[in-house]
């Protein structure tokens, strides 16, 4: 795909992020401003150097096209190059976790183009894209360290909250029911302030938690307590405490505990003419039991209705003690006529499909709402002496906390000095932070039936739009980039449920194409209590650092409890196998041409030119450089 001569003019003046947050300014050797996109925060036009991009682009473009007529690519991965713009040296910025004010450190490029393989690869070693924007922490130096997480769907397990988000949308869908009473946040949702909001659909604060508990699981809970009483061998102490809830993560990791009381031991004060002492939720749970066994002499408790009833909402108990699979939640057990309708559809965003062009309105308003709603601009307001510097990435809390207020102040200079209508001024941002993306539209043979590439998940019910998760499909992983809701509907937990709806939808997509096997959640943060949550989709693997191999979560943990950076690899002598072996094969797009680094060096006379390829190049790796383009003005 051509990457558009517009799209560069607007690179080449600066990455709209960085205006707006005052993200780098670089400076050459004559102290002008650095490459494009890299220094038109102070308002200084970046001329020659935008012009170069555009030229070097276009002469690769047209490179590619005459091959191709020549019919010397066969292959469709190589058709079309990724072009990148590496920003040299690091970052130090305020970290959103910690409120470090320089402890935050990452380098970063910006992807012009970008094939799905090589985002694929890049991910693999601990890259992560916002927008246009790509950046990978500095693992070792960064205060708070960011380690790629990604779940394995094929072996993917529900936890008890999971099902209880799940219950809950069913039986809305099905009677439009909403339970009502004391409301908490779900155990594995942060606060909405300290999330980040643009790199995990899970991860949005949703206001209310509902207890769904049905008597299916009121029986089975009752029939299990007395089971485990009766086989119990723990008589030597007056209560038992049992973990309920979330899996347990680590030390930190919240857990319920509710106390059982078992028979008092002889001696003890205990009259043991009378029976023990019950709750009187257990004696509820027992009539419950036993007014079913009445209704349904045969003892059939599938489903847990009376002959002639209304049918369960809930998917059937399995035989054979099987659990049910996340799709039976998801797509078994609806009436045909139920309350409500839920539909998700999946549209290319970039570039956009008709369909996406038609809904793009619908789906502008629910994110504006979302924004207003959720996202709201914090009350004290930063004085001129309050200048800070925040990483350009929606994976940032104080980013994501302070982007409604700074997008309303670009807004407000957008309408005085460019009188630009309001309402564009949101859409064009809307666009180039959740629309645009630098990943081509793919369509290999052997690929899922919509190809790579950026897409939008569109949630629909009852013909209206509801939510949106904006993911990227990649030969061997869907990659989850952000959701906004509207917040009318934040009682059906919608983070939870995307992030359950997409981990299904990855297994789907693996029925089609063997390869795409796991779903990437972004970063885990183990030092921020409150984005540890991603460990509880299990099965679950965290990448090295150092190796870049994937690591079992449970391996990881032990060692992320006594220090902040940890190698997870145990092999001492294990080294990254893709690291930069042969910098001179490196692709550099300089001039209008294609050249190897070996013969662009030789061109150059600046000593911290090469130290700035060679720092890139160990950073992608050996494939990703001897494929992708790096631009050098």
């Amino acid at each position: 795909m051509a990457v558009p001569l517009r799209e560069g003019t607007e690179t080449a003046k600066g990455c709209p992020r960085l205006r707006w947050c005052g993200r780098r300014q670089r400076r050459g050797p004559a102290g002008k401003a650095g490459p494009a996109g890299a220094g038109a925060a102070s308002g200084v036009p970046l001329g020659r150097s935008g012009r170069a991009v555009h030229c070097g682009v276009a002469a690769a473009e047209h490179r590619v096209r005459r091959v191709r007529k020549a019919g010397a690519m066969a292959s469709w991965a190589t058709l079309s190059p990724s072009i990148v713009e590496y920003f040299e040296g690091e970052d130090s910025y305020l970290c959103g976790y910690c409120k470090n004010e320089t402890g935050s450190r990452s380098n970063g490029m910006w992807a012009h183009s970008m094939t799905a393989q090589d985002y694929q690869d890049l991910i693999d070693r601990g890259w992560r894209r916002s927008g246009k924007y790509v950046y990978k922490p500095v693992m070792n130096q960064t205060c708070c360290p960011q380690y790629t997480i990604r779940c394995r769907p094929l072996q993917f397990q529900l936890s008890k909250s999971h099902k209880k988000v799940l219950k809950k949308m069913l039986k809305f869908l099905a009677k439009g029911e909403i339970s009502k009473g004391n409301y908490e946040d779900e155990p594995m949702e942060p606060t909405m302030e300290d999330a980040v909001s643009g790199d995990f659909a899970l991860i949005n604060k949703l206001d209310i938690q509902c207890d769904l508990k049905t008597l299916s699981d009121d029986l089975k809970e009752s029939l299990e307590s007395e089971e485990k009483g009766r086989s119990s061998k723990k008589e030597d102490s007056n209560e038992l405490i049992q973990s309920q809830g979330t899996e347990k993560l680590g030390s930190d990791e919240p857990s319920h505990s509710v106390k059982v009381h078992t028979v008092p031991k002889p001696g003890k004060g205990a009259d043991l003419s009378k029976p023990p002492c019950r709750k009187a939720k257990e004696i509820r749970k027992e009539r419950k039991r036993l007014k079913l066994m009445r209704q349904n002499p045969a003892g059939g408790l599938e489903g847990l209705q009376a002959p002639g009833g209304p049918p369960s909402v809930f998917p059937p108990k399995a035989k054979h003690s099987q659990a049910p699979s996340l799709e039976d939640f998801i797509v078994g057990s609806l009436p045909d006529c139920g309350s409500h309708k839920l539909e998700v559809r999946v549209v290319r965003s970039s570039p956009p499909s008709s369909q996406f062009k038609a809904t793009f309105q619908e789906s502008y308003q629910v994110y504006k709402r979302y924004q207003m709603v959720i996202h709201k601009d914090p009350p004290d307001k930063p004085t001129v002496s309050q200048v800070r510097l925040v990483p350009v990435s929606f994976e940032d809390p104080e980013f994501k906390s302070s982007f409604s207020q700074s997008f309303s102040l670009y807004v407000k200079y957008q309408m005085a000095i460019h009188q630009d209508p309001p309402d564009e001024c949101g859409k064009t941002e809307f666009t180039r932070f959740l629309c645009s993306s630098p990943l081509e539209a793919e369509n290999p043979p052997n690929g899922p039936d919509c190809g790579y590439g950026s897409f939008h998940q569109q949630y629909w019910l009852d013909g209206k739009i509801i939510a949106v998760g904006v993911i990227d499909i990649l030969p061997y992983c869907v990659s989850s980039v952000y959701l906004y809701y509207d917040p009318d509907y934040s009682f059906l937990s919608l983070g939870v449920y995307s992030a359950l709806r997409e981990i299904a939808f990855t297994r789907q997509l693996h029925e089609k194409t063997s390869q795409l096997s796991y779903y990437y959640m972004g970063f885990y943060i183990h030092s921020c209590p409150k984005m540890k949550y991603k460990g509880q989709y299990r099965p679950s693997d965290l990448l090295c650092p150092e190796t870049y191999v994937w690591v079992p979560i449970e391996q990881c943990l032990p060692s992320l409890e006594n220090s902040k950076y940890c190698r997870f690899n145990q092999d001492p002598e294990a080294v990254d196998e893709g690291r930069s072996k042969e910098p001179d094969r490196l692709q550099v797009l300089h001039k209008k041409a294609i050249v190897p680094y070996g013969v662009y060096k030789t061109q150059q006379k600046d000593p911290s030119e090469e130290a700035t390829v060679l720092q890139y190049a160990s950073l992608v790796g050996q494939a990703c450089s001897e494929r992708m383009l790096l631009f050098r003005d």
